[in-house]
């Protein structure tokens, strides 16, 4: 039956995966703009080179065509050329991954550092001009957009990973505080609070292990969080990662490159929900 179970949920993983990289294709295609090419407004090329480009970009416009195309190369290593840098979209990935998850990989460790610690901070010190501080530090960090954050994080010429930690953070404490908060009045807890246990071996030995299902399963989605988070940090903060190659394809209708990224995402958000296993509920507020 678990092995139904797993099967069943690996189809679905990539018929959902297929099924978005479709839909951002078909979003590019009938997006305004696509297949128009600015080299075509340079005076100095003649008119057959103006034609070239634009055969270039007539076997884009049949979708499904393309689409099976590209899983067809896709399946043997090619993931075509980028229309707007003249480059092999593998050799755009290799260059550009790396900075992207050790962007990304610092934001998540500094973003659940600060959150489980001034969650976990909750629950030593139930003062309420301190919960009243955190509360509101985190509400503003939640409220402001990431590409805001990013615009100010670039004035301070801080890193980029720092940005994303700083979207990471105030969901991650928010999330947490509120199951510490819960686990604190269940029955085991109290027990042991009855029986003269210190704060922070009732922490580490009742509170922690009980939460951590649901802790796990915010793992996974603050990943797709924070890739998602990384488009505009990287592009606003001129980061030469994935996030601004996203941009940059965006601005240029560049569909194989549009296309790979789209299936990334995908893939890096169903693969934390994956392996997460559970369903985020948070009781007693949203993420």
């Amino acid at each position: 039956m678990e092995h139904a179970s797993f099967r069943a949920r690996l189809s679905t993983l990539v018929l959902t995966l297929l099924a978005a990289g479709f839909l951002g294709a078909t979003l590019v295609r009938f997006g305004p703009g696509f297949g128009t090419d600015e080299r075509e407004l340079d005076p100095r090329l003649s008119a057959e080179s103006v034609a070239a480009l634009r055969r270039a970009h007539a076997g884009d416009r049949n979708l499904p065509l393309f689409y099976a195309r590209y899983l067809a190369g896709l399946l043997k290593g090619d993931l075509g050329v980028s229309r707007s840098l003249d480059r092999p979209v593998a050799e755009l990935l290799r260059e550009r991954f790396p900075l992207t998850l050790r962007t990304v990989g610092t934001g998540l460790a500094a973003g659940w550092l600060c959150g489980l610690l001034l969650a976990v901070l909750t629950h030593f010190f139930r003062i309420p001009a301190f919960e009243l501080l955190s509360t509101v530090s985190a509400g503003l960090f939640l409220c402001v957009p990431a590409a805001v954050l990013a615009l100010m994080f670039l004035y301070w010429s801080a890193p980029a990973g720092l940005c994303i930690a700083a979207v990471i953070f105030p969901r991650v404490f928010r999330y947490a505080r509120n199951l510490v908060l819960d686990a604190s009045g269940r029955d085991h807890v109290t027990t042991a609070r009855a029986k003269g246990l210190g704060k922070t071996r009732i922490l580490i030995w009742h509170i922690l292990p009980s939460i951590a299902p649901e802790l796990r399963a915010l793992l996974g989605v603050s990943v797709s969080m924070a890739f998602t988070a990384a488009i505009p940090v990287e592009a606003l903060c001129d980061s030469p990662g994935i996030g601004q190659l996203a941009w940059q394809a965006a601005l240029a209708r560049d569909l194989p490159v549009l296309t790979i990224l789209t299936l990334i995402v995908t893939a890096v958000t169903l693969v934390g929900n994956f392996i997460s296993g559970a369903t985020v509920y948070e009781p007693g507020s949203a993420v």
